[in-house]
C-alpha cells in the first residue's frame, strides 16, 4: 500500500504471532532508537512490557481494539491499536501513532 509509506503518522503492523511485518517510513523514524527499519521480523512482545503484551495477546483474541493518549517529552499521541482482519479472522496488530497538536479543538457534534 504505497500511500501509507509516508504518510506523516507511524504505522506499525503485527501479524498473529506479534512480529514486526511492515513499518511505514514514520514508524522507522519513531522507533529508530530501538532499531527503526531493522525491527522487521522481530517480535513486538521484545518490545513492550509484560502488562501490554498481555492486552495485545487479548486484543487479537478478542477482536478488540486499544485507543489512548500520551505525552512523552512534551509530545502529545493518539495511539489507535486495532486487529486487523484476513477472511474474517484475526490476522494481527496495527497500531497508528499520531502526533497531536498542543491545542486542539474538539467539537460534539449530533
Amino acid at each position: 500500500m504505497d500511500w501509507v509509506k509516508e504518510i506523516p503518522f507511524a504505522v506499525t503492523v503485527c501479524d498473529t504471532d506479534g512480529i514486526i511485518t511492515s513499518m511505514n517510513d514514520k514508524a522507522c523514524e519513531t522507533f529508530s532508537e530501538f532499531g527503526g527499519e531493522t525491527l522487521l521480523g522481530t517480535s513486538l512482545y521484545d518490545c513492550h512490557s509484560p502488562r501490554s503484551s498481555q492486552m495485545i495477546k487479548d486484543m487479537m483474541a478478542s477482536g478488540s481494539n486499544n485507543a489512548y493518549t500520551i505525552e512523552k517529552k512534551g509530545v502529545k499521541k493518539m495511539i489507535i491499536q486495532q486487529p486487523w482482519f484476513k477472511d474474517g479472522e484475526v490476522a494481527g496488530i496495527v497500531e497508528i501513532s499520531i502526533v497531536l497538536p498542543t491545542e486542539m479543538s474538539h467539537y460534539v457534534r449530533s
